[in-house]
């Protein structure tokens, strides 16, 4: 998979779009791992970054099955979501299909594509695409 990152635009500000996401990912019972603000970082260092965040997620019942089949797609787990601020809002992740050839996932190939679909599912949800 050549080009495995998937771009959407939101009519949300970038903190909306993450706030929505959060909401999202809790009807779901989806674990937020961390949300990491690069522009406040950026600013806390006397640095200028337009908005920018990270949301890191997941379910250590599902992640764990991929990492005990090939323990390097820890690399990738769990789950993160890019959301900045570019010509209005941007959301942006790692498309989980491309982790079965990466890391020759066979036997849990059910659960990358659970993962795909899930991706999807928020970003259109949160970019409001139909």
């Amino acid at each position: 998979m050549k080009n495995s990152f998937v771009v959407r635009s939101s009519k949300l500000s970038v903190s909306e779009t993450a706030a929505k996401l959060k909401s999202l990912m809790e009807t779901k019972s989806i674990k937020l791992f961390a949300h990491i603000d690069h522009s406040a970082a950026a600013k806390e260092n006397g640095m200028e970054l337009s908005e920018e965040q990270v949301l890191i997620f997941g379910d250590p019942k599902v992640g764990t099955h991929l990492m005990q089949e090939e323990p390097a797609i820890g690399l990738e787990l769990p789950l993160k979501m890019l959301i900045w601020s570019e010509d209005g809002t941007k959301v942006a992740y790692r498309e989980p299909l491309s982790y079965l050839e990466e890391f020759n996932i066979i036997r849990n190939r059910e659960i990358i594509e659970k993962m795909s679909a899930l991706m999807d599912t928020l970003s259109k949800a949160i970019a409001e695409v139909d």
